[in-house]
């Protein structure tokens, strides 16, 4: 019998309740549950959940309707699966098989915390490790209460595949026959035959030929590309076997390389040669909200897409050459459609986003020397010991709070600004798709982003910046009315990071909340102030409504797609408003900041 690490009763009883702490907060905030006042005291809340069962707990409001819950204040006791348990049928009005597979994913994100619990390093060492190996302690999402379900992991895969485990791996390759399989790249990797060369030592190139002649099969003929061990086992194995018996897809050898996984559990940076391109792969694994697939469309277009990004950064001064901001494109993809299962639109999606792989810029190449980078999920992080990652590199800096503040939104906000109001496109700058850049003292300067054919979307309305958009990238780019396009920047980055940045900042920076959200309105006005001859797209994509659509992320789960399987990938739910911090910054709040 394969043996996982064991794991503590304290510490998972200590990640309990946190898990449970983020539970009430989030399902408070998309009014999944509605906690009542406890008595006079402003941070005392209680909820009902069965006769003779009420929960207490005191709990900090914040901006965008922000619950910020106290673990140690839950009482009578803060087991969350307990509270499911208990609660599904009465205050979370959940069927029964949500609440069996609900169980099942909370369960998995447990046990991942509480390894992540026993082996968690201080703020001071996190600070010093580089971008890949800093991934692999990360808690995962901040909004999504089972951010580490992993549906279709065993208890060994995930010791073994999960960001946590922080394991460098080699990646197994697979060549596929031209007639199943399809390249794409950008001008610069127009042909496989570059791809191949930069990526893979000559040894390598003459094996993978080898290997093919040795089956009796033309080499010319196919394309190669890795593969995830875990999707080759449980999905190419069984749904690809005949075009295995036949010929059409032939096992080869791993690659030298040593890859580690990032959070997205998908995607993997080369850790043997930084400079050498990250790879995202298809996965089986139903994760946060959806399958971590790669859609047959999307992969084919991604070079496409990033072709088209990449060339409105090269004709604009203010992205090239002022904000810097770095795109880490998507350069080349090989797709593979399944013969059956693409040609079938009814069928649940997963079956149509089974083997591919979609090969991404590295980032450190695209450094200046002293500069390094961390993910700006990073920020959100604290130690065991309650120390604040965001406020070690605040130490280290030498700034002033406010100071280093101002940095980190100025480094942020306006690439992000310019694409929304002079492009009518946005990304999906969450914690993972939005890359700081720091200086030698850890002062942020900049922006990478990367993720581009899955979360870039553009408007809707006509603009004449969109009259050179290649059909192919138009046909593929999700369209958005411009109200809702700004949504991307407000739940991406406002209320998926920065709802939680704010507090931190708060308790361990001695930075008001008010004043967070002051300097964030002042760098969006500076960038009007910046551009006036963009007056009506300001007005059009307005940021500082007051009040916008309430996204939810585990309403989805709970209330709308649950576990069914679909033909289409799900989207948040929207569920009512909640108001803008932007919109209700006074005069007052600008003044105080130092």
């Amino acid at each position: 019998m394969r043996q996982t690490p064991q794991q503590s009763h304290a510490a998972w009883q200590r990640a309990a309740r946190r898990m449970f702490a983020k539970m009430l907060g989030e399902f408070a905030y998309e009014e999944v549950i509605t906690p009542e006042a406890d008595g006079a005291d402003p941070l005392a809340h209680r909820l009902t959940v069965a006769p003779g069962l009420t929960y207490r707990f005191r709990a900090a409001r914040g901006a965008y309707g922000h619950w910020r819950v106290d673990p140690d204040s839950i009482e009578p006791s803060a087991d969350p699966l307990e509270f499911l348990a208990r609660g599904h049928s009465t205050v979370l009005a959940l069927p029964g098989d949500t609440t069996g597979h609900l169980i099942r994913e909370l369960t998995t994100t447990l046990a991942a915390d509480t390894r992540m619990e026993e082996t968690a390093l201080s703020a001071g060492e996190l600070a010093d490790l580089g971008y890949a190996e800093l991934e692999g302690h990360q808690t995962g999402h901040p909004w999504i209460v089972a951010n580490k379900g992993r549906v279709g992991f065993s208890a060994a895969d995930a010791v073994r595949w999960a960001p946590e485990a922080r394991i460098p791996q080699r990646l197994p390759w697979l060549a596929v026959h031209r007639d199943l399989a399809t390249y794409r790249g950008v001008p610069a990797l127009a042909s496989p035959d570059r791809l191949y060369a930069e990526e893979l030592s000559p040894g390598t190139r003459a094996v993978f030929d080898r290997t093919v002649a040795e089956h009796g099969r033309d080499p010319g003929d196919y394309l190669w590309l890795p593969v995830h061990p875990w999707q080759w086992d449980e999905s190419i194995v069984p749904l690809f076997a005949p075009h295995i018996a036949d010929g059409s897809i032939i096992p080869l050898p791993a690659d030298d390389d040593l890859r580690l996984p990032q959070q997205s559990i998908r995607t993997f940076l080369n850790v043997s040669r930084p400079r050498a391109r990250t790879v995202k792969l298809p996965l089986s694994v139903l994760n946060t909200l959806v399958w971590r697939g790669l859609p047959t469309e999307r992969t084919l277009a991604a070079p496409a897409v990033t072709q088209w990004v990449q060339s409105l950064h090269a004709e604009d001064s203010f992205l090239r050459d002022e904000t810097r901001v770095i795109l880490l494109g998507e350069t080349a993809s090989v797709t593979v459609e399944h013969p059956l299962y693409d040609r079938l639109p009814e069928v649940p999606y997963q079956y149509k986003e089974l083997l591919g792989c979609i090969w991404r810029e590295p980032l450190a190449p695209r450094l200046d020397a002293g500069e390094r980078a961390r993910t700006l999920a990073a920020l959100l992080h604290t130690d065991p010991r309650g120390r604040s990652f965001a406020a070690e590199l605040v130490r280290r800096s030498g700034l002033a709070p406010d100071v280093w503040l101002r940095r980190l939104f100025a480094a942020l906000l306006p690439p992000l600004l310019r694409f929304l109001y002079r492009y009518g496109t946005v990304f999906s700058p969450h914690g993972e798709n939005a890359i700081v850049v720091f200086d030698e003292r850890d002062v942020p300067v900049r922006l990478a982003v990367k993720d581009f054919v899955d979360d870039v979307n553009i408007s809707s309305g006509s603009l004449p910046e969109h009259a050179g958009m290649p059909a192919d990238v138009r046909a593929v780019l999700l369209t958005e009315e411009p109200a809702f396009l700004t949504q991307f920047i407000h739940s991406g980055l406002f209320v998926g990071v920065f709802r939680y940045l704010a507090p931190l900042c708060e308790e361990h920076l001695g930075v008001p909340e008010a004043r967070f959200w002051a300097h964030v309105r002042a760098e969006i006005l500076r960038h009007h102030a910046r551009f006036p001859e963009l007056k009506e797209r300001f007005e059009a994509f307005d940021l500082l409504t007051p009040r916008i659509d309430r996204l939810c992320l585990n309403r989805n789960r709970l209330h709308l797609d649950g576990y069914r399987d679909r033909p289409e990938r799900p989207h948040a739910a929207v569920h009512g408003t909640v108001p803008n911090p932007l919109a209700g910054v006074t005069a007052e709040d600008v003044s105080a900041a130092p």
